[in-house]
């Protein structure tokens, strides 16, 4: 499908909130040279990460557009570069720059005032509500496909798609995370993006005072940790090939566990780094 019946319509705010990420990397709007293809998978995955609330059907609508141009990607990238999730760390770590990132401020604003500990929960709640509904979205798709069989050839670019998306959505709140507990993390966009995706495949926070902790690129360890954390985030995706609506069920709730269990790890590192602050030592209870 293209053309028309492909687009989704955007407004002047998505197209400005588009150009520039807050971790400072523009992104391509026209699709055109050698890295189009991908330039519009991260506007895509920008969006389905935003900050903007979005109904079912328009988020099924992106994921079904994301599915096609992963699958067009990867056949770019043929079987030697999909070995190991070779391909998929790459793509991640290409995304990583473009995911739409607030700084505490913001996060504030956005959330009724909130501070501290309490703006914590409130954003592992709306993370783990987001890839809830990705798991939910994607297994409704698959209900579809599995009623017409034709359609299942389509299956693995939809969990692959499922999977970019949840890893950004979590990518996205430990660095929203890190800025609530005031842990900063400097560097170039590129080694910003590095860093988090590590603490993402590792499970950890950052700690900035750690020599080597931003190199601008991923060392060896840290590439070799985020294909086995993407591939185990792929595998836990595949429960929404589940015929009918079980697999919505059985993905929505695995995705939002490990959200949750991943947040409470990662705010366990913070913690400690910043020691309980006086608005913690001051929450009621």
């Amino acid at each position: 499908m293209s053309g028309e019946a492909e687009r989704i319509e955007e407004g002047p705010e998505d197209r400005s909130r588009d150009r520039q990420g807050d971790l400072g990397v523009p992104e391509p709007r026209d699709g055109s040279g050698r890295d189009g293809g991908n330039a519009e998978i991260a506007r895509l995955v920008g969006r389905l990460t935003g900050d903007r609330e979005m109904d079912n059907a328009t988020r099924g609508r992106l994921l079904g557009r994301l599915a096609r141009l992963l699958a067009d990607s990867a056949r770019r990238a043929g079987a030697g570069g999909l070995r190991g999730g070779r391909w998929l760390a790459d793509l991640m770590t290409e995304i990583a720059p473009h995911i739409p990132v607030r700084d505490a401020a913001t996060l504030s604003a956005h959330h009724h005032g909130l501070t501290g500990e309490r703006l914590a929960d409130s954003l592992v709640r709306v993370a783990a509500n987001s890839t809830t509904a990705v798991g939910a979205a994607g297994g409704a798709l698959s209900a579809v496909k599995f009623a017409a069989p034709p359609l299942l050839l389509t299956a693995p670019a939809q969990l692959v798609a499922e999977t970019v998306v949840i890893a950004a959505i979590e990518v996205k709140l430990i660095a929203e995370l890190h800025a609530v507990y005031g842990v900063q993390v400097p560097g170039t966009p590129s080694a910003r993006g590095a860093a988090f995706l590590t603490s993402w495949a590792r499970q950890r926070g950052i700690n900035p005072l750690q020599t080597g902790s931003f190199t601008g690129a991923l060392g060896s360890a840290a590439r070799a940790a985020l294909r086995k954390r993407l591939l185990r985030t792929m595998g836990r995706s595949m429960t929404t090939l589940g015929p009918f609506l079980t697999g919505a069920a059985a993905g929505a709730t695995l995705n939002r566990a490990a959200t949750k269990r991943l947040a409470e790890e990662v705010r366990k590192d913070l913690r400690r780094q910043v020691g309980a602050p006086q608005w913690y030592r001051e929450l009621p209870g």
